[in-house]
């Protein structure tokens, strides 16, 4: 197939593509940037307003003394060098009064996520009832709290749960070289769970891990190939946090990373693509390119979790400049 057929096949009308290989994606990641970002703007502009983004607020309603081993993060109680303190779960009235502010700035997402490998049976009473006190506010609900079971699943899907995040971070190759305390299959097992429950999925990955660039073709190929294509696709740069594993990861080349953007809009159409961790490092001329590649989605406030970002006001005056405005919720949701 030409290569500007392959990305004319993605952007039609459903049913879509499940069947991607690396070698096509590869095919289109390689393609001179001009013509990989006339095609991803083609594709995004069959599916969604060019100039709205969706606005997410991520708030840590646990934090730290993760079991998990994962060479990126300062939550794992597992690294190497100074650990951030454990946190207990956050209570419900300050996290339902976080998502008011959070709205108030126009945030139309809320994200709630737990440094956990697994939710305890023991918390899910607490997280069911911040997932209803947030649905109540009329915002779209998200969580992520690492592994879910099949009856997890079920019971948040029931409290009003739209989204769940579950992250592949990166390729199944490579994936061992990142985290050991499970493994990708893992990964994908809880992303079924979720689908199985009805939820829509968020899951993504990491970019500046040392990974090749078929790690990160064969990471889209994962995500557009599944039976639904994941309704939200996070792409995140690396945060070097001193202490973690890859603390010392070289960066990722920002042009390499909007061709990465570009890739997953022409393979994930319908997707919502979010521009993640890692906005504080780029410049503004790297996130207007991203957003022309086809993001559409980013988390606002002065904090990521752990990490900082980009405040309102910088975001804010970005959005100015570019003439690009919040999207508003659908009113079927």
């Amino acid at each position: 197939m030409a290569l500007i057929d392959l990305a004319q096949a993605a952007g039609r009308t459903a049913p879509f593509r499940m069947n991607w290989t690396r070698a096509e994606a590869r095919r289109l990641y390689d393609l001179p940037f001009a013509d990989l970002m006339f095609e991803a703007q083609t594709v995004h502009r069959r599916h969604f307003d060019p100039n709205r983004v969706q606005m997410s607020k991520l708030l840590s309603i646990k934090t730290g003394g993760c079991p998990e081993d994962c060479g990126y993060c300062s939550q794992s109680a597992r690294m190497p060098g100074e650990k951030l303190k454990a946190s207990k779960l956050m209570e419900v009235e300050r996290v339902i009064d976080e998502a008011r502010k959070a709205k108030a700035g126009g945030a139309t997402r809320y994200c709630m996520g737990a440094a956990w490998r697994s939710p305890k049976e023991r918390d899910m009473d607490m997280v069911v009832a911040m997932v209803e006190g947030v649905k109540g506010l009329g915002m779209e609900t998200c969580m992520t709290l690492g592994m879910l079971s099949v009856d997890q699943a079920f019971r948040l899907k029931d409290a009003g749960l739209d989204y769940y995040n579950h992250n592949l971070d990166t390729s199944e190759r490579y994936y061992s070289e990142i985290i050991t305390s499970r493994t990708f299959a893992d990964r994908l097992e809880t992303l079924d769970n979720v689908r199985m429950a009805g939820m829509k999925v968020c899951a993504g990955g990491i970019l500046g891990m040392g990974e090749t660039v078929d790690d990160r073709c064969d990471m889209l190929c994962t995500l557009a190939n599944m039976a639904e294509a994941p309704e939200s696709v996070p792409i995140n740069m690396l945060i070097p946090i001193p202490g973690t594993k890859l603390e010392n990861a070289d960066p990722i080349d920002p042009i390499s990373f909007v061709r990465t953007i570009a890739v997953a809009r022409i393979m994930m159409p319908e997707s919502h693509v979010r521009l993640s961790a890692g906005r504080t490092e780029m410049s503004d001329e790297t996130q207007a390119l991203c957003f022309l590649a086809g993001a559409n989605s980013i988390f606002v406030g002065d904090t990521l979790l752990t990490a900082d970002n980009p405040g309102e006001d910088h975001d804010g005056a970005l959005f100015r400049r570019l003439g690009v405005e919040p999207e508003e919720m659908d009113a079927a949701e």
